[in-house]
């Protein structure tokens, strides 16, 4: 059986298991997705009109930056990625040069969602995104669960 166009890019996802959660979309992206947002393309590209980014973050591509995005969300850099009661979690990856490539969320199950791009939104183990594509994760960031 041929590899899918996720398999492709994505290894990783042969080791695990994933599933397909929504179509495709190129309305939101991977950061957006692991902030709770579905309806805005969140990058710190050169064009506000079609980027979101937060007006008090620098709009560069740095693992600095990117962290600050979710500290305004009230997330603090943590220890690990297990599911924690109480807390809700995300994952930044970078490349080697720690360029941030991707954004993940941790679900109540203990798995991950992700948005890939303009693709589809999957959920699936943390590390099977890793390799050419996102990079590694470098960074896993919690905030208290609102009620």
């Amino acid at each position: 059986m041929a590899a899918t166009l996720l398999e492709s890019l994505f290894p990783g996802l042969l080791q695990g298991s994933y599933t397909i959660t929504s179509p495709r979309s190129p309305r939101y992206n991977c950061i957006a997705w692991a902030a709770g947002v579905n309806s805005d393309w969140w990058w710190p590209g050169s064009d506000p009109s079609k980027e979101y980014w937060p007006a008090t973050v620098p709009r560069v591509e740095t693992l600095t930056a990117f962290q600050a995005v979710f500290a305004e969300l009230g997330y603090v850099v943590c220890d690990g990625e297990q599911l924690e009661a109480g807390f809700e979690k995300i994952a930044l990856c970078a490349n080697d040069q720690l360029a941030p490539k991707h954004g993940a969320r941790q679900l109540p199950s203990g798995r991950w969602t992700s948005k890939l791009g303009a693709l589809e939104d999957i959920e699936h183990g943390l590390r099977d995104l890793e390799g050419d594509e996102y990079g590694k994760v470098v960074v896993v960031m919690k905030r208290p669960l609102v009620s």
